[in-house]
């Protein structure tokens, strides 16, 4: 199973929203969602900081908030590593 990265932030009410969004459609797709934590991390702070919440497929392809699930489930049958 390929795994979907869900970048968030400590108190981040849109990553909780995000979370309820994303992670149905992944697991229908066949996906696993992990959650990362930006908070503490300057690189990914600097990447991500005003960003967050944002889906990544592993060969890098993002989505940033907001997003529906028609969104993420088309945007996750477009991304080349769409067979998990």
């Amino acid at each position: 199973m390929t795994t979907l990265i869900l970048y968030t932030g400590s108190g981040c009410h849109l990553c909780e929203q995000a979370r309820a969004v994303a992670e149905p459609v992944a697991a229908q797709a066949g996906w696993s969602l992990a959650e990362v934590s930006i908070t503490g991390n300057a690189e990914l702070t600097a990447a991500y900081g005003i960003r967050i919440p944002v889906l990544r497929t592993p060969d890098g392809h993002e989505l940033g908030w907001p997003f529906s699930p028609g969104k993420v489930r088309r945007w996750l049958l477009a991304a080349p590593s769409s067979t998990p």
